[in-house]
């Protein structure tokens, strides 16, 4: 099954739902990470990528909590075009399971502030932010769009670690009641989601997207698949953007690399290592006297 979003809206209900199983697999086996850390960084990666989904192209967005749990901050940037990277700041964080058996990503981030921000192509970035209520991302992402966005709106998300710490089901859904929504409609969707099962088990038992879609909007009329975007990590790091990083950092400490004989930058979000010889840094160097 493709990693995949889909937009549907029946009534007045729209609903994107994703299948993110390969891209988080390839971000977790990129970082390291340990089962309580894929969940968090699966969980919010996904939830930029359906975030992102209601944006032009060449628009982007980037989700970020900052929390006081042992993860330390989780970024995942997102375009509509359907390509997302991300990272956690401790991928090695793994911790007991919750009193249900499960993992515990709500105490792994702790509290503070999530922020969005939206990249549109104005001057300035769009940037909201809230408290963080529970850690558990999904239940994060709900209370931000309603609170800074008002924006009603239903959130599920799901990462599921197999034993071999790869990912055997990632995935998640945002349904939101429109202003034409009927109380009949806002009803009807609510009794749908309390009955839904979690979106990992889901997709895990080999339901789509679409699929996801049609058990949340279960007795609906007039069901219209909107669209369906391919979805994959990709990051947008260089050779080139390297470099620029490396000059804007000035001629003195640009020396002082140069003097060390090498230098090794790694990207955050894809793990990429860009290595930097003397004889590089040196012209460098000069780039920057002149």
């Amino acid at each position: 099954m493709k990693d995949r979003l889909v937009k549907a809206t029946s009534g007045g209900i729209r609903v994107y739902a994703a299948v993110t199983t390969d891209l988080v697999n390839d971000a977790v086996i990129r970082h390291k990470c340990q089962p309580t850390a894929s969940a968090a960084l699966g969980r919010t990666m996904t939830g930029a990528l359906m975030l992102a989904a209601n944006l032009k192209n060449e628009e982007a967005v980037t989700l970020t909590f900052k929390g006081d749990g042992p993860l330390g901050k989780i970024v995942a940037d997102a375009v509509p075009e359907g390509f997302v990277r991300g990272y956690v700041e401790h991928p090695e964080t793994d911790i007991p399971l919750n009193a249900s058996g499960k993992l515990d990503v709500g105490r792994a981030v702790g509290a503070g502030i999530m922020t969005v921000t939206r990249f549109t192509g104005l001057k300035n970035p769009i940037t909201g932010s809230a408290e963080i209520v529970s850690g558990e991302i999904a239940e994060d992402i709900t209370n931000y769009l309603y609170t800074s966005e008002q924006t009603p709106s239903a959130v599920g998300l799901g990462v599921l670690v197999d034993t071999d710490l790869t990912i055997k089901a990632s995935g998640g859904f945002i349904a939101q009641p429109l202003p034409e929504a009927t109380d009949s409609e806002i009803t009807q969707l609510e009794e749908n989601i309390k009955a839904l099962r979690p979106v990992s088990s889901m997709i895990a038992d080999g339901i789509d997207g679409e699929g996801i879609i049609r058990e949340l909007l279960s007795g609906f009329d007039d069901l219209k698949i909107l669209s369906s975007t391919n979805l994959s990590f990709r990051c947008h790091c260089s050779r080139e953007r390297v470099e620029s990083v490396l000059i804007s950092l000035g001629y003195d400490e640009l020396s002082s690399l140069a003097s060390e004989g090498h230098a090794e930058v790694v990207c955050p979000f894809c793990c990429e290592k860009y290595q930097f010889n003397e004889s590089e840094l040196q012209d460098l160097c000069e780039k920057v006297r002149k």
